[in-house]
């Protein structure tokens, strides 16, 4: 445990936050800037004499229940929380759930790709942002329930799945998305989500359940992607996956090779199938 940087560190911290940040009146009487030790010491639920032996580098090495709730009250980003917990020799604990939330540059980004079908992925599985061309290649997604933009419940409890041992890609693609859900439900041990997709899908799908049972685990990664559109026929596309780390989210996309049928049946799509759809 490196006292003396975690000393400076949360000293750091604290003065940095004003009190109207937290719902604590400013006062006309504060000789330095940002919270008293006192104010974080009553917002992380401990001790006074506690915290300040903490801020002098002469305290006990803190538990992680006290290194969260000082990550609280302090209000430390992610990677100030992991900075922290390292100092004190402990690992951070593990987020509640995947993120939900879209960064607005990846918004952005879909909204550009006009040519591409492109969308979001949580580390759910869930389809949380599209752009048309992805809705005009795969589903209207505006018109499905939230939790029905699931890629695990949509794959295993639908149709395509007899397919399964029979069609190459196809096996390959759910094989990997029950190792990628897999190592999703490590990184997030204590999200409901996860878990009831799992309950859920098992009991709709033996097939779920014994890929489930085996324990493969791994992330999902480009791929080849084949496709029959009812539209503009077969489409033979390149998956390409880019991550969003600091959400643990992917954006996946499908691109053709120029000159290909492929990519002119995608050309088409673009001109045919993307009328009144937009970004969700």
């Amino acid at each position: 445990m490196d006292r003396q940087e975690m000393a400076a560190f949360l000293r750091s911290r604290r003065a940095r936050i004003q009190p109207a940040d937290v719902g604590l009146p400013g006062g006309t009487r504060r000789r330095t800037p940002g919270l008293r030790r006192e104010e974080v010491a009553r917002l992380a639920g401990m001790s006074v004499d506690y915290y300040i032996r903490l801020e002098q580098g002469r305290g006990p090495r803190p538990s992680r229940q006290i290194l969260g709730a000082l990550a609280r009250a302090l209000r430390l980003t992610d990677d100030e929380r992991a900075y922290l917990h390292g100092l004190a020799g402990e690992a951070p604990e593990p987020p509640s759930g995947p993120s939900q939330d879209v960064p607005p540059g990846i918004i952005h980004l879909l909204e550009r790709l006009d040519d591409t079908p492109a969308y979001v992925l949580s580390a759910r599985q869930d389809i949380i942002a599209w752009n048309p061309l992805a809705a005009a290649l795969m589903t209207d997604f505006a018109a499905m329930a939230p939790r029905d933009r699931n890629v695990v419940r949509w794959l295993f409890t639908g149709s395509d799945i007899e397919r399964y041992g029979a069609d190459e890609y196809l096996t390959r693609f759910a094989r990997g998305l029950v190792a990628d859900l897999r190592a999703a439900f490590g990184r997030y041990p204590g999200d409901p989500g996860i878990a009831e997709l799992v309950a859920e899908v098992s009991a709709r799908s033996p097939l779920f359940g014994r890929l489930w049972e085996e324990g493969e685990v791994g992330i999902r990664r480009g791929s080849r992607k084949l496709m029959t559109h009812p539209v503009v026929g077969e489409l033979d596309m390149h998956c390409d996956v880019l991550h969003v780390p600091e959400r643990d989210q992917r954006v996946v996309l499908y691109t053709t090779t120029p000159g290909t049928p492929s990519h002119e049946a995608m050309k088409l799509l673009r001109v045919v199938g993307t009328q009144d759809l937009s970004v969700r």
